[in-house]
Order: structure tokens, then sequence, then C-alpha cells
């Protein structure tokens, strides 16, 4: 596969990546990035960014969070669009990439707030976004997990299972 030792979680945004990511660097002993964090630490609020400077300013921003986040072992949590990077898909060749599947019921929840600039108008935005989006995640995923029906435990669970050497 690759290098075991960086684990980067992928999906549509509220799938669970940040919470998920921290139990299994737990577990795993590593330390834990969130690319949306870094972003924010390095350059301010999103949604800020999204509207003063624009998505495109923003997915460098991302993509510089990433190499930084990959660059030695840790797990890995992106955005939901980090993936759309051609640069990044390219740069997580040599990481464990595990996709995060959802059919989204849990998410509709965990939209409100409106902090995530892309779903304005709610569910209906992230369902477009996600299908948009899925055959993307597919590609880069070394596992795949379906998070639909099972709670936060058995998807760590279950990850940890998948990532133990064979």
């Amino acid at each position: 596969m690759s290098d075991s030792r960086v684990v980067v979680l992928v999906g549509p945004m509220g799938v669970g990546k940040t919470t998920l990511g921290k139990k299994l660097a737990t577990a795993l002993d590593l330390p834990f990035f969130d690319t949306d964090a870094l972003v924010v630490r390095s350059h301010g609020e999103i949604k800020t960014i999204f509207e003063n400077l624009g998505e495109e300013v923003f997915r460098k921003f991302e993509e510089d969070a990433v190499l930084h986040a990959i660059s030695s072992p840790a797990v890995v949590a992106t955005g939901g669009g980090a993936i759309l990077s051609q640069l990044t898909r390219q740069r997580l060749h040599h990481c464990t990439v595990v996709y995060l599947e959802t059919d989204g019921k849990h998410v509709k929840s965990r939209l409100k707030g409106g902090k995530r600039p892309l779903v304005q108008n709610g569910f209906e935005d992230w369902i477009r976004i996600y299908e948009d989006r899925k055959a993307i995640y597919e590609e880069v995923a070394d596992i795949t997990i379906d998070t639909s029906n099972q709670t936060l435990s058995a998807t760590l669970t279950e990850l940890k299972e998948k990532l133990e050497p064979k």
C-alpha cells in the first residue's frame, strides 16, 4: 500500500473525519492534524477566506495544509474538498487513504450553524456536492468504510482492523 504511518481520512463534510481522526491518532499513538484547522490557524476563518479571497485561494491554502500534515507520520482529517486538487491527490499516493462513505442520514444535523460556505442551502447542497465528489473519494481510497449504519466506536474498530498489516 503506502506509508501506513500516514493515514489520511477523506469523505464528505460532516461525515466525522475529525472526530474519528482524533480517536484513531490516539489509538495509533500518532499526532493528529485537521487540515481545515491548519488553514484557519494560518489564514483565518474558512467562511471569511471564501467571502474575501474566493474558493481558489482557499484551495491553495488547503493544498499547503495537506502537504504539511502528511509530511511525517500522522493521522490527517482533510476538508471535504481537499481531493479536488490534482496536486493533493498525487501527494496522497504515499499515504494510506481512508474514505469514510455515508448515506448522509446522520450528516444533516451536523450542517447546522452556517460555518460551511458551500452548503448555504443546507442538505440539498451537501447531497449535490457529495455526488459530484464521490468518484474522486473512491479513486483515491486505499480503504473504504461505510459509516452509515454504525457507531463511531464500530467505525474505529473496523478501521483499526483494516489498517493492521496482513
